[in-house]
């Protein structure tokens, strides 16, 4: 027999779906505020053109994070050193780590990210900014993407990364890695920054469509890891050790 929910879950089912919509609203309210000054940032020479886009979008997402009940702190900046750039990877649990994590980056920085996401009506052009756009679907594309990833680097800019490839559907703290992020930091004698990103899982859960819980969230950047005399692989389990280790610790 199937147990009837209590009222309270069945009050906070529907507080999570209307709170969900308020999230959809407030996206696209404060998108449109950013969206045209966000992309005047194209005219300015890159790298500096590339900070003003990292600078207006953490400004937008940390508004928009507490407007939804969901503020934001960051740990670890300290670990990027000036004038250094980094390849970071972060968890991926929820859409909500996506405003999480490039744009608190501190620095220009560019994710890698789908192509058919340019198709949405002006904010394909906001995306394809920030992004080194990739078509899964074809090889030449992914080696395309690698080469523009690799000249990310060489512009200045950080490459932030989910290496689990999408959202962790499972109960561990992490999917397995693809190794593109870490061939990508050995080719180039790039250090690895892993980000943890916690709690979004709570405020999102994967399991539920259109459900959106108030909850801080947080983003640590820890050390960063050298991939020098290192393998692909070597690095890759290194880095997926010390996120699976610190994720366990702090979630």
């Amino acid at each position: 027999m199937t147990k009837k929910k209590a009222p309270s879950g069945i009050l906070i089912e529907i507080f999570a779906r209307i709170w969900s919509f308020w999230g959809l609203i407030s996206f696209a309210g404060t998108f449109l505020i950013i969206v045209i000054p966000s992309l005047l940032t194209k005219l300015v020479k890159d790298p500096k053109g590339m900070w003003w886009f990292i600078s207006i979008a953490r400004i937008w997402n940390w508004t928009w994070l507490h407007l939804i009940g969901c503020p934001v702190s960051v740990k670890g900046k300290e670990n990027f050193a000036k004038g250094q750039t980094y390849v970071v990877t972060c968890n991926h649990n929820a859409m909500l780590d996506v405003p999480m994590s490039a744009p608190f980056i501190p620095g220009p920085n560019q994710t890698i990210a789908k192509k058919e996401f340019t198709k949405v009506p002006l904010f394909g052009f906001y995306y394809a900014r920030g992004s080194v756009l990739v078509d899964r679907k074809s090889d030449g594309s992914r080696r395309r993407s690698f080469e523009d990833m690799k000249a990310a680097l060489r512009k200045g800019f950080h490459m932030c990364i989910f290496p689990e490839g999408t959202r962790n559907r499972s109960n561990e703290p992490l999917k397995p890695f693809f190794d593109g992020a870490f061939k990508l930091a050995v080719d180039t004698k790039t250090s690895v920054i892993p980000a943890v990103i916690l709690h979004t899982k709570k405020a999102m859960p994967t399991h539920k469509v259109f459900y959106l819980i108030p909850h801080p969230l947080e983003i640590h950047f820890l050390p960063p890891i050298s991939s020098e005399g290192l393998t692909t692989k070597e690095l890759k389990d290194k880095v997926f050790q010390i996120m699976w280790d610190y994720y366990k610790a702090n979630d």
